[in-house]
């Protein structure tokens, strides 16, 4: 069989993966799970524009294609989309993100054959049917679709950064990695700075460096932590994904407010304390690490409730921390 020959009969897989952070974290294990089932194939990840560096540097996928998310009023942009799917010649597809939007997407392969589908589009092969679908956290639910596809081992979610000088960021060990931020429009699930603050100051009383990460739109809570605790390493904006994954996997600890970098925090390995409000569930969306005990969940309906004392006595409990 001549080498074109066998390029043509290679199996040709799809992921369909858009966001958000903390769901594509989630969804390591699974296009791990799926990369071991189909090793020879050639799979593609259809993603957004912010998880590239991500998706590549997992090492599963042979391609990777940007998904604008066109609205049905921008023709050209659907169509464009329509023959990326119809003329990638997939013969299974897993849908793992399984929203109204990926729905739609199995409808643009009509008219003509449709690959395998693995996901929750009306009339595709491999329908994810369990009716509790809803109730599982999203690792569980993701590893009962696969099931349902005929995949049946599915790891947990892993992240692997590159080696990083800790120097380049002026950090000494041993740190404490914070992650005080989060969606601006849900202000209910951010601790507010001022408690982050004093968490800074009473970590660095035990010669923890407290290092901060953050975007630029959130330079409000964490210069606000900066100027409470001088003793704090500010890193805000300098933080890609994958920076975040290296720095997790080299703290004794990152604590932070249930928000994506927190997915990356667990997944690349780092004992974590997650603090979460009545604004979500950590049964249904919790990060999760590497062993049973890897991630401490701090909940409080109303996080302005949630004091210092009660997190710092977690802390200990995870540092083996002598008053």
């Amino acid at each position: 069989m001549s080498p074109a020959d066998a390029a043509s009969k290679r199996e040709r897989i799809l992921v369909i993966k858009l966001s958000a952070l903390g769901d594509v974290v989630l969804a390591m294990g699974p296009f791990a799970a799926i990369r071991a089932a189909h090793p020879d194939a050639h799979i593609t990840v259809l993603t957004t524009r912010p998880y590239v560096d991500m998706m590549k540097a997992s090492g599963f996928f042979d391609s990777i294609a940007i998904d604008r998310r066109p609205k049905l009023t921008q023709i050209r942009e659907v169509l464009a989309l329509r023959r990326f799917l119809r003329n990638g010649n997939f013969d299974r597809v897993y849908d793992l993100q399984t929203s109204d939007r990926s729905g739609f997407y199995f409808k643009l392969m009509w008219p003509g054959p449709k690959p395998e589908w693995s996901g929750i589009a009306r009339g595709c092969s491999h329908p994810h049917a369990n009716p509790d679908r809803d109730t599982l956290h999203t690792i569980d639910r993701l590893a009962d679709q696969l099931g349902y596809a005929g995949i049946k081992d599915v790891p947990a979610p892993f992240i692997n950064g590159p080696d990083i000088d800790l120097d380049r960021f002026g950090i000494r060990s041993p740190f404490v990695l914070l992650c005080p931020g989060g969606a601006p429009h849900r202000p209910a699930k951010r601790w507010p700075a001022e408690r982050f603050g004093l968490l800074a100051k009473k970590l660095a009383d035990y010669r923890l460096t407290p290092v901060l990460i953050g975007t630029n739109s959130e330079a409000d809570v964490l210069n606000r932590i900066d100027q409470m605790c001088p003793k704090a390493r500010n890193l805000m904006g300098r933080t890609g994904f994958l920076d975040i994954a290296s720095l997790a996997a080299r703290s004794v600890l990152s604590i932070g407010n249930d928000t994506g970098p927190m997915h990356i925090a667990a997944a690349a390995g780092a004992p974590s304390i997650v603090l979460f409000s009545k604004e979500s569930d950590p049964k249904l969306c919790a990060p999760r690490g590497h062993s049973p005990d890897a991630v401490s969940i701090v909940r409080e309906r109303d996080l302005r409730q949630l004091t210092v004392n009660r997190v710092m006595d977690v802390v200990r409990q995870r540092l083996a921390l002598e008053d």
